[in-house]
């Protein structure tokens, strides 16, 4: 049995993103304890039901500023002193920087960095001195942190060849990816498909997932054929690469699409549509994505790192080049009017989720290249 530390860089995530992980590290005899900024209720209620023990950090998920940063790593430390784990899991840029960086401090004996995605720092977005400088810094942190964790974790493996070509991976760093966190293929179950064109966006309300290339290949689609719906899920980001409202606004006001805001859970907004679309720039593994495939939606989305992985062009879905709003909106008129091969793709997803992306299989390949015994799985 080891004990094991998991840092994330939002309480929530530790359920919503990484439950399965932890469950399955649970049902593999291994004690966890969960590191991240302060969390809500339900989430405590969940961590304390499986008597995994919750530290609260201060860690601002953007920005950067050295302070704050600074603080954020001693608190990590600490709590590694204190908890003395065998291993220390963190995932996402923050939490993978900071905590491998303080776990190395503590001399935790194994450290594991698990790369979701390469973010603003990394995505080609539009060009400015302030994302230079992210990105500047982002390489040189990261470089300092990897060096000094014994397995490195990718999601895709153009993230992999990304850090590799950056340098900044060590030479013989232990490397694997894994198929994103995977998909509770009973919790989001197949439900059959809107009968009518109905095209859903689940989002964070950044530029970079290809929110505006949506709207503009929407209105598009939406003259072609007037019967098709529109639909955009989604908080919006404090991130520098946050959408322009203007864009969201004029939207809604031409009747273009709905916005339902952020919403706890996205299944009714899934079982309403008829095709799920992800116009991103790049991906770690999109979660939406798996999470609309295992409800058996056809998928649109990019040739993109991350995305391109989960749907085998016309399969499952229709791939299409980034920031391609023509491309997108024939891809969208190809699907509008054609049920029968909505339905065809959208059962070769939810097969797809169920072989490729089931929760705890997913987990349990990330705990083995960890370096630790996962539990057997039914």
């Amino acid at each position: 049995m080891a004990r094991i530390a998991v840092v994330a860089g939002l309480a929530s995530s530790l359920v919503n993103f990484r439950g399965p992980l932890i469950e399955a590290l649970l049902d593999a005899g291994h004690e966890v304890h969960a590191i991240a900024p302060p969390a809500d209720q339900p989430t405590l209620g969940w961590l304390a039901a499986r008597n995994v023990t919750f530290t609260p950090i201060d860690l601002a998920r953007s920005g950067l500023s050295p302070s704050q940063d600074l603080r954020t790593f001693w608190q990590l430390a600490g709590a590694f002193q204190r908890l003395k784990p065998n291993l220390v899991m963190a995932y996402t840029i923050k939490p993978v920087i900071y905590g491998t960086l303080a776990a190395a401090l503590a001399r935790v004996p194994r450290r594991c960095a698990i790369i979701t995605g390469l973010g603003y720092a990394f995505t080609d977005g539009q060009p400015s001195m302030k994302r230079r400088a992210v990105n500047v810094t982002a390489r040189l942190l990261y470089r300092f942190a990897l060096g000094r964790a014994h397995n490195v974790l990718f999601q895709n493996p153009d993230d992999l060849a990304a850090f590799q070509q950056a340098g900044i991976l060590r030479h013989g760093a232990r490397t694997a990816i894994v198929n994103g966190s995977g998909v509770d293929t009973d919790y989001f179950a197949p439900v059959p498909l809107a009968p009518t064109p109905s095209f859903l966006l689940i989002a964070r309300l950044v530029a970079d997932k290809g929110i505006a290339e949506f709207i503009a290949a929407a209105r598009i689609t939406a003259t072609r054929h007037p019967e098709s719906r529109f639909h955009l899920v989604g908080p919006r980001d404090p991130n520098p690469a946050a959408l322009d409202p203007r864009l969201l606004e004029d939207a809604i006001r031409d009747g273009v699409l709905t916005y339902h805001g952020e919403l706890a859970d996205v299944r009714p907004a899934i079982a309403a549509s008829s095709i799920y679309v992800l116009p991103s720039y790049r991906e770690g593994t999109p979660r939406s994505v798996l999470e609309a495939m295992a409800m058996g939606r056809p998928v649109i989305t990019t040739d993109a790192p991350g995305c391109r992985e989960t749907v085998r062009d016309g399969w499952n879905g229709l791939l299409v080049p980034i920031k391609a709003i023509n491309e997108l909106a024939d891809a969208m008129s190809k699907l509008a009017i054609d049920a029968a091969l909505r339905e065809k793709m959208g059962a070769a997803s939810r097969n797809m989720a169920l072989t490729k992306y089931r929760a705890v299989d997913v987990a349990n390949s990330i705990i083995d290249a960890c370096g630790l015994t996962p539990a057997s799985t039914p």
